[in-house]
């Protein structure tokens, strides 16, 4: 995207050299012609043949290849959202317009099949396709409800009493069986495991941490990190088992930090150590945490325990070999040009 009301699609095409031996390879670029573009960014979908592109209240559909328009309709309202169902055929076109939230979903090989969603006086914040490609999950205004649409039989399943309305907090896992939903009710976190198939609930459990900020599963299916807010007191990341298990309850130990104070003495503080982000591996066979004291400690999926243990100075030393180089634009004659700005020690080899 070259900017908010316009795109320009960039194709690569890697030229392998091949003789005796792999050689580099070359690389050469090919810009498109700058198309018109509001509101959310281009979407590609999943197989990579289709662009999918917002106008105002129109969907435009592209070929990948050739930027050539190949589906076009209108909304109710200007887009707000676009995302492509798992089979790159369907497109979700979600508008939340304050009082007039609305779904529309089209169908890339069919002109004519068009759906709609509208949440009535709930209103509509969030819109997402499930793993399946054949439902569509919204979530109404003040965290009502999460409602799940099926597009084969227009039936619809509730789930109460979301915690956000952002989408965090509503996560498939990878194997596309479950969803795992953070539940807030009557100031009670809780995590509600819904099973796929039947849409029931399969699992609900509370958590030792006391205000949870999201709920992720592994790679791998097999267990849930449940994540503290930043201002949390307890600082926890837990991992539980699908069926609501306590795997493993984790925080670092708080230790003494070095701090300066203005008169230029040292000081020692206790820093508080609480989790702040992880990261899984993507395999499923690591876990690795950042905490409030620059460290990342990395757990393993057995023991989960944390094997090694990572730290960010506060200071890096580079080596003298290092050249850092930063991009600049400076102004000349009405138009912006890009200066390149050499490392200390270097001779400046061109002028703009």
């Amino acid at each position: 995207a070259t900017s908010p009301h316009a795109f320009r699609a960039c194709l690569v095409r890697a030229t392998p050299l091949i003789g005796l031996a792999w050689k580099e390879a070359t690389m050469s670029l090919d810009f498109s012609e700058t198309y018109k573009r509001t509101g959310p960014p281009p979407v590609f979908s999943p197989d990579g043949t289709k662009i999918a592109t917002a106008v105002d209240h129109r969907l435009v559909l592209r070929d990948a290849e050739t930027c050539g328009v190949i589906f076009m309709q209108e909304c109710f309202c200007k887009i707000s959202a676009i995302e492509w169902s798992s089979d790159s055929d369907h497109v979700l076109c979600a508008m939340y317009k304050k009082n007039q939230g609305k779904v529309q979903v089209f169908k890339s090989s069919d002109d004519e099949w068009r759906c709609a969603i509208d949440e009535g006086p709930a209103g509509l914040v969030f819109a997402r396709w499930a793993p399946c490609g054949t439902r569509v999950l919204t979530i109404s205004e003040f965290n009502l409800r999460v409602s799940v649409w099926s597009l084969l039989d227009t039936s619809c399943v509730y789930i109460k009493h979301p915690k956000f309305d952002s989408g965090r907090g509503l996560d498939f896992s990878p194997d596309g069986r479950f969803l795992c939903v953070v539940e807030r009710k009557q100031c009670v976190d809780s995590i509600v495991v819904i099973d796929c198939g039947s849409w029931t609930t399969a699992a609900k459990f509370q958590s030792s941490v006391d205000d949870v900020a999201d709920a992720k599963w592994s790679p791998d299916s097999t267990s849930i990190a449940v994540v503290p807010s930043p201002h949390s007191e307890s600082g926890l990341l837990v991992l539980h088992s699908p069926d609501g298990r306590v795997l493993r309850e984790f925080k670092p130990e708080e230790d003494e930090t070095s701090v300066f104070s203005k008169d230029g003495k040292t000081a020692t503080a206790a820093s508080s150590s609480g989790i702040t982000c992880h990261r899984w591996s993507s395999g499923g066979s690591f876990l690795a945490t950042g905490s409030r004291d620059r460290k990342t400690r990395v757990m393993n999926h057995v023991s989960w325990r944390a094997f090694a243990t990572l730290t960010h100075s506060s200071r890096i030393v580079a080596p003298a070999t290092v050249a850092v180089y930063q991009e600049t634009e400076t102004k000349v004659t009405g138009t912006f040009k890009k200066a390149k700005e050499t490392a200390p020690g270097e001779k400046e080899n061109e002028k703009l």
